[in-house]
């Protein structure tokens, strides 16, 4: 009786095994940040295409988009896999748990970044494909390698990795960049901040331990607070530049989206609770992805 239990007690633990392996190797290719990404890309290419693109184009380009931003966020768990072992939030992700080696991690990086980059390349236009690639390198050589731990203007400067989608799927449809592409680019710019030190104020304590100069961990919640109010008010204006391209139903959702955002950007300044910097958080996620729906759906 025990024989017949432990054959297929061992056939579920192999599953399982297996099971995690997948997920750890798709976890290291950080694919909620990058199906945010890939939205911007789609929609900037909808608006670009005033309608939708060639399907052929399209998939190319998202495909290779997200794949060479997976790869990037890949070589950026390898390389940041010391200080995610000292940090709660991250201290069971694959590489710091042992899951999978440094070998295997960055190889994976630079062949998602790779494949990406040619299938973007093939599949729409080389100007894109040179767009994800330096979007790819922004992120991981310059942001993680070079901003991250040493300078409090790291998501500042480093967030400028996150708004190359806009440029990748504006060249991919026109095969050339225009001013409406940069505007979107400036948007993503100005919104990462923001963004990233409603997270910051939630892991305050994660980047303490491993000494990354985190905004509110040199300046406290309630500068901090006021530092987002700031990105906010001029993501506002930034946000109404390209209703001069997209017309009046962008311009009126942008002014909706951006007035509930800096609404609950004076509200989580004045509770400055853990609470708050959750609503905010979340809601930073959703006004993105609102706003690039809005500018496709706009010109559509």
């Amino acid at each position: 009786m025990s024989a017949e239990v432990a054959v297929p007690l061992e056939l579920d633990m192999s599953r399982g095994r297996r099971t995690l392996v997948w997920r750890d190797w798709v976890s290291l290719a950080k694919p909620r940040i990058v199906s945010l990404l890939v939205l911007c890309e789609a929609m900037t290419m909808i608006a670009a295409a005033r309608g939708l693109p060639s399907p052929g184009v399209l998939l190319a380009a998202l495909a290779g988009g997200a794949l060479t931003a997976g790869g990037a966020s890949a070589v950026n768990c390898w390389y940041d896999r010391d200080i995610d072992r000292s940090m709660r939030r991250t201290c069971d992700r694959p590489l710091p748990a042992g899951r999978i080696t440094a070998s295997q991690a960055l190889w994976f990086g630079g062949t998602l970044t790779a494949a990406g980059t040619l299938l973007l390349g093939f599949g729409a236009n080389w100007l894109a494909a040179a767009l994800a690639l330096g979007g790819a390198v922004f992120y991981a050589v310059i942001y993680t390698m070079v901003l991250k731990r040493s300078t409090p203007l790291n998501i500042v400067i480093g967030g400028a990795a996150g708004a190359f989608p806009p440029l990748v799927g504006w060249a991919a449809v026109q095969g050339t960049l225009a001013w409406p592409a940069l505007a979107l680019f400036a948007v993503i710019f100005l919104w990462t901040p923001p963004h990233f030190w409603s997270l910051a104020l939630l892991l305050r304590r994660d980047y303490d331990s491993v000494n990354v100069p985190m905004l509110p961990s040199l300046i406290g919640a309630r500068r901090t607070h006021r530092r987002i109010l700031l990105y906010i008010a001029a993501l506002v204006f930034a946000s109404e530049v390209p209703a001069l391209a997209f017309g009046a139903r962008y311009a009126i959702a942008a002014t909706l989206l951006a007035a509930v955002y800096l609404g609950l950007g004076v509200w989580a300044s004045l509770r400055r609770g853990p609470r708050a910097a959750v609503l905010l958080f979340h809601w930073s996620l959703a006004y993105l992805a609102l706003l690039f729906v809005a500018a496709a759906v706009a010109v559509g």
